[in-house]
């Protein structure tokens, strides 16, 4: 039998590892009586766990939630991954000193052998630059709204903020403005997608029903928050990141674009970034390629370089740039040579 002090830390792993647990069920991992079952959660609770019991032939024991943030138990795996996880964590602003200490805690206290597995992967692994093509700074949202948001979410109620949409998307920068225009708004919100260091806010408007993106580090949560609770309305499509990338797709350049491509989707996704576009998958053979950038001769360029067959649904304007480009090569290849 184990010694109380380790039967408590045994107890309590198990109590972390799951929602619920029969006492009975509890007694037989342990190796002990279901009435030192009972005297190990009264000596948890002195030491600031709360535990909650149910009583009667379907009663289990439930770690609780309490007043304040008790000690928690980790196996190997889990430590390694939290402790990856705050050495990794990008993109929110305001909480590079709280990892920071919240590491080193972990840190001192995990094994030699864990230790090492940490080090060893920071030590191996370099970042680079999320912005590509451009000196402009990295964005951070600040955690606040990120949490307001997420309780939000978690709690089906209404958000209430300002919102200063960028009207020019940054020069050499792939999109990341969204269609939504600046103002206030009232919104459902839905779900926090993160893409490229940025985050996105998928909400619905509860007076037209139309669905937006929002950047998270443009949105400035108003005080007090509407506590109006709302019932779901499923997304057109259900996939919250795909209708971000979309929004993004077809609003950050100053020139949008659809293309008909005749080839599967799984083609044209293999030939692209994720910046680029949006693909869109009409049959087997055939999609539409959501894209855009700062002229149609840019789009013209690199659409060419698909390696597939297309056709130019918008804007009319780069067909007229398409077929000059094309007129440009056959000249060059009916030539003579010099």
């Amino acid at each position: 039998m184990l010694e109380t002090s380790a039967r408590l830390l045994a107890l309590l792993s198990l109590l972390q590892s799951r929602p619920d647990w029969p006492g009975r069920e509890l007694a037989e991992r342990l190796g002990v009586s279901t009435r030192t079952i009972r005297n190990d959660v009264e000596r948890l609770r002195g030491l600031g766990y709360p535990v909650d019991a149910t009583r009667g032939a379907a009663g289990f024991y439930r770690l609780g939630a309490g007043a304040k943030l008790p000690p928690l138990l980790l196996d190997d795996e889990e430590a390694v991954a939290v402790a990856i996880g705050l050495r990794a964590g990008a993109g929110v602003g305001g909480i590079e000193e709280s990892s920071a200490r919240a590491l080193a805690k972990l840190e001192q206290v995990l094994p030699h052998r864990l230790r090492r597995k940490v080090v060893a992967l920071h030590e191996a692994t370099s970042r680079a630059p999320e912005n590509l093509n451009t000196d402009a700074a990295d964005p951070e949202t600040d955690a606040a709204v990120l949490t307001t948001v997420a309780a939000a979410i978690r709690d089906r109620v209404r958000l209430r903020f300002d919102y200063a949409a960028s009207a020019e998307p940054v020069p050499g920068e792939p999109p990341s403005a969204t269609a939504a225009p600046p103002g206030r708004r009232v919104v459902e919100p839905y779900r926090l997608v993160s893409w490229r260091r940025r985050w996105y806010l998928v909400a619905r408007d509860p007076a037209s029903g139309a669905w937006s993106a929002y950047r998270a580090d443009w949105m400035t949560p108003l005080s007090p928050a509407t506590d109006r609770r709302f019932d779901p309305v499923p997304l057109p499509g259900g996939d919250y990141t795909a209708f971000v990338l979309r929004d993004v797709a077809v609003t950050g350049w100053k020139v949008n674009a659809r293309i008909t491509v005749l080839a599967p989707a799984e083609a044209v996704l293999a030939r692209i970034n994720a910046a680029v576009g949006v693909v869109e998958s009409v049959d087997a053979d055939t999609c539409v390629l959501v894209t855009g950038a700062d002229s149609v001769e840019t789009i013209a360029a690199y659409i060419g370089m698909l390696g597939l067959d297309f056709r130019v649904t918008s804007p009319p304007e780069l067909s007229a740039a398409v077929a000059a480009l094309g007129r440009r090569y056959l000249a060059a290849v009916a030539a003579p040579p010099p």
